[in-house]
């Protein structure tokens, strides 16, 4: 079986004008809200083999407040400018790039929307309706999806093919 954990980013923050999208910061909620989802995911055994993280600056800090829960040793980190608001089939391309015997069998995708909440709807048609329905009305900033799937190896995942076993946002956790 394999594992995917898409996290969208957290709260970022939207006080300088003249920061280009890609180089906002997060903003104090996100810094609250990232190390919280980090350790509810760890505490559910959820710690990834490989994190594939856009390289926008809200990801990276997103991502390194989420690490510390993780403890050691740290999964393996790749930053990749193709996720950085990507579309749901480009992140699915990079998801199955990872293929192979010596594949990861949890990845988690830091990104943003809309493309990260597209994908977890095209994937995750099974699992509890509520929670399906809940991360189709809204994946609100800091949110994950951890979608499973029967599949070999990430070159077997398609539109369909997942089950969504959790739906978490940071208002659960407070």
């Amino acid at each position: 079986m394999l594992t995917l954990t898409l996290l969208r980013h957290a709260k970022s923050n939207w006080d300088d004008p003249s920061l280009e999208d890609f180089d906002r910061p997060l903003g104090r909620r996100g810094r609250d809200a990232a190390p919280k989802m980090g350790k509810a995911l760890a505490a559910r055994g959820l710690k990834p083999d490989l994190i594939v993280c856009s390289s926008a600056v809200r990801a990276r800090q997103t991502l390194e407040l989420v690490l510390d829960a993780f403890g050691s040793p740290t999964p393996h980190v790749v930053y990749d400018d193709a996720i950085y608001m990507a579309m749901p089939e480009v992140l699915l391309a990079r998801l199955r790039a990872h293929a192979g015997s010596d594949a990861p069998r949890h990845v988690m995708i830091v990104g943003h929307n809309p493309g990260l909440e597209e994908l977890a709807l095209m994937l995750a048609v099974r699992g509890p309706a509520a929670e399906r329905g809940r991360m189709a009305e809204k994946f609100p900033t800091a949110s994950a999806a951890v979608i499973t799937f029967d599949a070999g190896d990430w070159g077997g995942v398609a539109p369909g093919s997942g089950k969504l076993e959790l739906f978490l946002t940071p208002k659960q956790l407070t």
